[in-house]
């Protein structure tokens, strides 16, 4: 185990009455490594992240940081910065002071203790405002402040609970980007916990993705979004929603060579042909499947192509650059994100085809064909 990581070891946290917020979790965080926790409400994530900072017990299972089980030990000894949703800083305090607070427990020199309040004003750009207080301080002021005095001592871990939470959109973009450059210098291993799935996939170099107290995948940005897991994840994850669809396989063919194959289904009344992996020939014919197609790998051909998937254009949603179409067949509500100069108009036939590549096909299981 390298000396910085964070490992939990089939972790489970029950609370009275039955409740199992956390359910066998296993988790290895790397030093320098950000890893965030992504799922709704409820799912667990913060119970996590508090059993890692010492402000919950596990009630089974291991925490290990810095290659030391840390079960028994108070959060005051685990050695680790928590940046709270709320920026908990102290109201009579200065910037400065507030900066200075966790210091004095190390029993620092006050040439030392000034020496870490300059570095960090510089790299959060905190010196115009060392001197007033928490009231006189604007949303992402008191953040930076926040993460400031978090990063001020030398702790083993990084821990942020929702911290982007309370600003704005404009500053949850620049808070993010800041935020990100300052870890990658520290080298320490981070958890941030997040129910907002655009900060993960900006800042974390892996995403934990949960549900009920489980953990449902954990991978990268991308291969979560490439390829996702199980169902659960391949509708939590991207903007706009995968479109998740049933359908019936009918065959494969060919294409083994290049590990893709052409695939054949039944959905919505049509009969529809799509680029496969070729594993899906694993599956037996007629077996029940559920597509996953992306709002922009769909392209528009002729509603009488075929293999294509006919729809009527129902709503259009401008996004600048793009649009978002909302096309229905029968009682389904298809997503397809297209350029803004697409000419299509409401009521108006439609085909729909999946670009090559980007067909995700689901198991009766709800899991991913492997």
């Amino acid at each position: 185990m390298a000396v910085s990581e964070i490992q939990l070891v089939r972790v489970t946290k029950r609370f009275p009455g039955g409740l199992v917020a956390v359910d066998n979790v296993d988790l290895t965080v790397g030093s320098g490594e950000v890893m965030c926790l992504l799922g709704p409400s409820g799912c667990g994530k913060t119970t996590t992240l508090r059993m890692v900072a010492g402000l919950e017990w596990a009630t089974s299972g291991d925490i290990l940081i810095a290659g030391k089980r840390v079960n028994h030990l108070q959060a005051r000894d685990r050695n680790v910065a928590m940046t709270f949703q709320f920026y908990a800083l102290y109201p009579s305090l200065t910037v400065a002071e507030n900066l200075a607070y966790p210091l004095h427990a190390d029993r620092l020199s006050r040439g030392e203790i000034a020496e870490r309040i300059r570095r960090v004003a510089a790299v959060l750009e905190l010196g115009g405002i060392l001197e007033r207080r928490p009231h006189e301080l604007g949303e992402g002021e008191k953040q930076r402040v926040a993460v400031g005095r978090s990063i001020v001592r030398s702790p083993t871990c990084f821990l942020f609970d929702e911290p982007l939470s309370r600003l704005d959109i404009q500053l949850r973009q620049t808070m993010r980007t800041q935020i990100k450059e300052i870890l990658e210098q520290l080298d320490k291993p981070t958890v941030i916990v997040t129910h907002d799935q655009i900060e993960a996939l900006t800042m974390a170099d892996r995403i934990a993705v949960m549900r009920d107290g489980r953990l449902e995948q954990v991978a990268t940005p991308h291969d979560l979004f490439a390829h996702p897991a199980n169902l659960f994840v391949a509708g939590f994850i991207g903007t706009p929603q995968m479109n998740l669809l049933e359908a019936v396989l009918i065959g494969t063919e060919g294409g083994a060579a290049n590990g893709q194959a052409t695939g054949r289904f039944r959905l919505l009344g049509a009969e529809i042909i799509a680029t496969v992996e070729a594993r899906v020939g694993s599956l037996a014919r007629e077996s029940p499947v559920t597509l996953g197609i992306r709002p922009r790998s769909f392209e528009l051909v002729d509603p009488a192509a075929s293999g294509a998937l006919p729809a009527k254009v129902d709503i259009i949603e401008p996004m600048g650059a793009e649009v978002l179409a909302h096309l229905v067949e029968g009682d389904v509500d298809l997503r397809c994100v297209m350029p803004h100069t697409t000419r299509i108009a409401l009521g108006e036939a439609v085909g729909l085809r999946c670009k090559p590549g980007q067909l995700h096909v689901f198991g009766a299981d709800g899991r991913l064909v492997q």
